[in-house]
């Protein structure tokens, strides 16, 4: 299965195409959602891949979301903005991502997690906006090969302990006090930054704002879910000490999700507060992780996933704006409502599931990580019903601002939406709802 996906993208990037790659991303899909069957704990693919429950969701959240990117930057086809690089440096991140999702050795999947650095960065700087996007990609590259060089030290150490670093063979790391936390902040430390953990986020804002829409949702989508993964695949190694710091990241995913809240309530231009609400939404995540239970774990995974296609569904909505209007402040953009009305639906949909109501995944995820924070201390109970207070209401002021109040005369000379456009924002929506009605499968991938 996973050969035919990269045989096919080779066959793709020979070509590039731009109808051809959208096809064969949507088979892709297509293949990718009939081989996922209940009735396997690991498929051994040989040389270091691997892959687990946990693995082919995020494999099929990938190229899922990669295919949407390709439907939604047809503006570059368009403008004819050097389509066939772009194309190829797509195709080139969702080969990073299989690389990363199915490695079983840990070297490996910290080669393919920082690899895929380098095509955001080619996203970024080449098909950006504004010259700001320099400094935005400066930014996101230092802070992550900042954060990564301790964790391949870290990894190095490992095997020199225990003489292997594939993923089932390695056992938890047993030390003198001093050295175990010294090693497991460091290697913790870079899945924080990528999260992002609220202090180690500003980052992401930057890449988000100076990003094209494809940058955005692949960065929404997929980029930020490379941090929970990885904690899940190395919080094992460090239980014990895990528990005694686990007071660390419960206080920074949940006190730092309110402040990040509030900064949510100020924010005018509409991709920094769908960019601030992700920071937000992976606090409550890397509380559920910290808490090492089952409710936590599969409720983080959850939410990764219904975020992942909230989110990409969100700055795909933005983008459609800011083609219309030049504009992504949301002073300017108001009154949507009145000459995109068809649009407002998918509006609708899309701001109920970053706000977790029902019947939206996110929903399920959170009532998970809220059980698993909460049997954790009691006190913190304050502060998840600030956080879900707040997300509410920085959802329904971005909602309410955009699509209500006195629009601009001249909005009415422009195209209310696409078919294709339309497409795209099914895509997302339609799974985020209709995955909810499988929710004990879902629940029980981990």
């Amino acid at each position: 299965m996973l050969k035919f996906l990269v045989l096919n993208m080779l066959l793709m990037s020979f070509v590039m195409n731009w109808g051809l790659v959208q096809i064969g991303l949507l088979v892709m899909c297509f293949m990718v959602l009939v081989s996922l069957n209940h009735d396997f704990y690991f498929f051994n693919l040989g040389h270091m891949l691997g892959v687990d429950y946990l693995s082919w969701i995020l494999i099929m959240l990938s190229v899922w979301v990669i295919m949407l990117m390709i439907y939604s930057s047809l503006g570059v086809k368009k403008a004819e903005n050097f389509c066939a690089g772009f194309l190829l440096v797509n195709l080139i991140l969702l080969l990073v991502l299989l690389l990363t999702f199915s490695s079983v050795n840990y070297l490996m999947f910290y080669i393919s997690f920082e690899s895929s650095l380098v095509p955001m960065l080619v996203l970024i700087l080449g098909w950006g906006y504004q010259p700001e996007r320099i400094q935005a990609g400066i930014y996101m590259l230092f802070y992550t090969l900042f954060a990564s060089m301790p964790l391949l030290v870290s990894l190095l150490s490992l095997y020199s302990l225990s003489g292997s670093l594939n993923m089932g063979l390695v056992m938890s790391v047993e030390l003198s006090w001093n050295l175990s936390v010294l090693w497991y902040f460091c290697t913790v430390f870079a899945f924080m930054v990528k999260l992002p953990l609220f202090m180690f986020h500003l980052w992401l804002p930057k890449a988000h704002v100076e990003a094209p829409v494809a940058g955005s949702m692949i960065l929404a989508g997929v980029l930020l879910k490379l941090g929970g993964y990885g904690l899940i695949r190395v919080l094992s190694l460090f239980s014990e000490i895990n528990k005694m710091f686990s007071w660390v990241w419960m206080s920074l995913g949940i006190l730092g999700g309110v402040v990040i809240s509030l900064m949510c309530l100020r924010q005018v231009d509409m991709k920094s507060l769908i960019a601030y609400s992700s920071v937000a939404h992976m606090g409550l995540v890397l509380g559920g992780l910290a808490s090492m239970s089952s409710w936590g774990l599969n409720g983080a995974l959850v939410v990764m996933v219904g975020h992942g296609l909230c989110s990409s569904g969100l700055f795909c909505l933005a983008n459609m704006v800011y083609e219309r209007l030049g504009s992504r402040s949301l002073m300017i953009s108001k009154g949507l409502l009145s000459f995109m009305p068809s649009m407002g639906l998918w509006w609708f949909l899309l701001v109920i599931g970053n706000m977790a109501a029902p019947p939206t995944l996110n929903l399920m995820g959170e009532i998970s990580l809220i059980i698993s924070v909460v049997s954790w201390s009691k006190l913190i109970m304050v502060g998840v019903g600030i956080l879900s207070f707040f997300s509410a209401a920085y959802t329904l002021y971005m909602y309410s601002l955009s699509q209500h109040g006195l629009f601009m005369n001249s909005l009415f000379s422009c195209c209310s939406g696409k078919t294709g456009e339309y497409f795209v924002l099914m895509m997302h929506s339609v799974p985020l709802n209709v995955m909810f009605t499988k929710g004990v499968l879902v629940l029980s991938c981990l």
